[in-house]
């Protein structure tokens, strides 16, 4: 390591982000890079560890430890300590595809891992990554690099999310002629309708990254849905291999009274009506406003943040968050040791802007919706929600138990649920013929990929189910490795 002594000289540090009063009146990124020097003197915290767990990539009691793409972060910590941008970029596109999104929207389960944060806070390795990729795309490093041979093997990828564009992108560097298919009217799935703006910006970011694999040979078709107005079956006999990406996109839904009241939307309608609104050039042409309104978003995860900050800058009236779980501690608990993911309180960037105006963390730990009550008109106008605890039932497994005279109404005219999703649509799953799982997921083994299909390969989460940005270009760059062992017999795909 360049400096021996950097995490005793040296203190974490992070760029100081945009004012939450601000930036809720615009839809523009609200991060920034520290200066070169101070991000230097960052990257000299690293210690260079004998064992690294920052590029572990396990999961560990039910969350990652380390980074799923197993990022050399030692290795890019010191070269950008020593001021040698070029070859940090060169080793951090050896691992991730995409550090320009992992780079703003990872939770950073490598941090969590950091040997560092055993006793000091542990490095920013989030923030030094960002701020590699995108001093890659500003000094001109990121420019196109197509292979050198075809191999004439065409394979079509379904989902353009992370998953699908990570396989694309190293199938395309094997040589193989790559095509894929995105239901939406624009390519990058998640990324493009599922993530808001401000936290990766769709033009300046995604589209600049989708521009650059169509020079490299991608060939991206969009309108396309299979099972819809595209045969499966097709695919099939007019491709070599077919590669399943379309993520775990059915939401978990609300069983109470009064669900079916208008106002009452899954997140993930309200965050793409409101993406598709903003890139037509009409943010406030979106069917579903929050302006003036009551908000109540159920669910603490950050699909909920999402929500929030996207209501905040919409201009509700009121905003409230709901937890069913419990508010986590401000440390690691005893049950949470490192190098597990750090299971404690955290305020994001929704939270923080919700509470510059309204005072106060939206959030309420243990409370769950008893009913939805409406107008004359059938359009929601109050919540009812009760407190829970939990305990343990005759089975010994922890369940949430109401309060007997808690309950409480609150005003709501929107109401967003972000509860999580529970898997990936059937219909397309079935034209193909594969296999799922007792969760609906496809089964296809880790590291294999392989369906009971011949010639179909499945990853992301339509196959592991609900999870990281970085897991899914995990799961990406390990399909492709398999499909190009189909198609050739051996791969050299790392």
């Amino acid at each position: 390591m360049g400096k021996p002594t950097g995490f005793v000289e040296f203190l974490r540090e992070l760029p100081v982000d945009r004012s939450p009063r601000e930036r809720v009146h615009d839809w523009a990124e609200f991060h920034h890079h520290l200066e070169e020097k101070r991000l230097r003197q960052q990257g000299a915290r690293c210690m260079d560890c004998g064992v690294p767990f920052c590029h572990t990539g396990r999961i560990i009691n039910g969350g990652a430890a380390g980074c799923p793409v197993n990022n050399l972060i030692p290795e890019w910590n010191d070269l950008v300590y020593r001021g040698l941008w070029r070859d940090a970029l060169t080793r951090l596109l050896r691992t991730n595809n995409f550090p320009e999104f992992t780079g703003r929207v990872c939770p950073a389960p490598c941090e969590g891992s950091c040997v560092l944060g055993i006793h000091s806070p542990p490095v920013t390795i989030k923030n030094i990554e960002a701020t590699i990729i995108d001093r890659g795309w500003e000094e001109g490093w990121m420019t196109p690099s197509p292979p050198r041979v075809r191999t004439g093997k065409k394979v079509v990828v379904i989902g353009s999310g992370p998953a699908g564009l990570a396989a694309a992108d190293q199938l395309n560097k094997a040589g193989h002629l790559v095509t894929v298919l995105e239901r939406d009217d624009r390519p990058g799935g998640l990324l493009m309708y599922g993530i808001p703006n401000m936290k990766l910006d769709k033009r300046e970011v995604v589209e600049r990254r989708l521009r650059l694999m169509e020079e490299e040979g991608v060939k991206f078709i969009c309108n396309a849905h299979v099972g819809e107005n595209v045969e499966a079956m097709l695919l099939l006999k007019d491709f070599d291999a077919t590669v399943v990406c379309t993520g775990a996109t059915r939401p978990r839904d609300l069983p109470v009274e009064g669900r079916q009241l208008k106002g009452v939307h899954y997140a993930m309608d309200y965050l793409t009506a409101s993406t598709r609104a903003l890139l037509a050039g009409a943010p406030d042409a979106t069917p579903i406003h929050a302006r003036g309104r009551d908000v109540i978003v159920i669910g603490g995860g950050d699909t909920g943040t999402d929500c929030v900050g996207t209501a905040m800058r919409q201009g509700c009236r009121t905003l409230t968050q709901l937890e069913i779980l419990p508010k986590p501690p401000a440390e690691r608990a005893a049950d949470n040791p490192w190098p597990e993911w750090p299971r404690i309180y955290r305020v994001d960037y929704g939270q923080e802007e919700a509470a510059a105006k309204f005072g106060n963390d939206p959030r309420g730990y243990l409370t769950t919706v008893k009913r939805l009550t409406g107008d004359a008109a059938g359009s929601v106008q109050e919540i009812v929600t009760v407190d829970v605890r939990w305990e343990n039932d005759a089975q010994g497994r922890r369940v949430p138990q109401e309060i007997p005279g808690t309950e409480r109404a609150r005003p709501a005219q929107l109401v967003l649920l972000a509860m999580g999703f529970v898997g990936p649509e059937p219909g397309l799953l079935a034209d193909f013929g594969v296999e799922l799982d007792e969760r609906g997921n496809v089964c296809a083994e880790h590291e294999k990929y392989t369906t009971n299909v011949r010639g179909v390969f499945a990853a992301g989460d339509c196959r592991r189910g609900q999870s990281l940005i970085v897991w899914a270009i995990n799961e990406g760059r390990g399909v492709a490795r398999e499909v190009d062992r189909f198609l050739m017999g051996s791969t050299d795909l790392p």
